[in-house]
């Protein structure tokens, strides 16, 4: 593997000083990276975005602009993040308690989104914690994903349902002859009890 050059990060962007951001990634113009992030090698953080404390993301992610992603977030190797999606963290949300104090850090608990190797959150989705978003699966465009989305599949709509199964290259996978086959590169899949693998 090529040598990678040390991270270019924008005089704009707001990146604490405990953040680990991967060598060979980019962040761009406003955008903020709280204490204890970890960003993987050769990312890309598009302006105005906002990665929460202790977020963690794999190489070769791209974090479009104006995307939120609250801890405790977990995105896997190569997650597509489109422009202005959010991922949510506060299953019960409240500015104030019952007794009427604003809601300091202790009183909550922030759970995350995990989002598998490969996979793409299209451009105003929402996806609201806890949800574990599979391997090389597909979120459309304005999305509202309330439960797990399963490897390979293609959900849309709010909330959001499966409608197809895609592959790696993205493309909707087409059933030919019993078995689902990308129409852009050939590879086979085969489907089981709702689960999707390599024929």
């Amino acid at each position: 593997m090529a040598h990678l050059s040390p991270p270019k990060i924008m005089p704009s962007a707001d990146v604490d000083a405990r953040a680990l951001i991967g060598d060979g990634t980019s962040v761009w113009h406003l955008a903020q990276i709280r204490e204890y992030a970890r960003i993987g090698a050769e990312c890309i953080v598009g302006r105005g975005a906002y990665i929460g404390t202790g977020v963690k993301l794999g190489d070769r992610c791209k974090v479009q602009n104006s995307a939120l992603i609250y801890e405790p977030a977990i995105l896997g190797e190569g997650v597509f993040i489109g422009p202005g999606v959010v991922l949510t963290n506060d299953l019960y949300p409240r500015a104030i308690t019952e007794d009427g104090r604003l809601k300091a850090a202790t009183d909550w608990e922030a759970t995350g989104v995990t989002i598998g190797r490969g996979a793409a959150i299209g451009a105003r989705a929402v996806c609201v914690a806890p949800v574990t978003i599979g391997d090389w699966a597909t979120v459309a465009a304005g999305a509202v994903v309330t439960r797990d989305v399963p490897a390979f599949a293609l959900v849309a709509g709010v909330p959001a349902r499966q409608i197809a199964w895609v592959g790696p290259a993205g493309r909707k996978l087409e059933l030919r002859d019993g078995r689902y086959v990308c129409p852009a590169t050939g590879t086979e899949f085969i489907e089981t009890e709702g689960v999707l693998s390599h024929a």
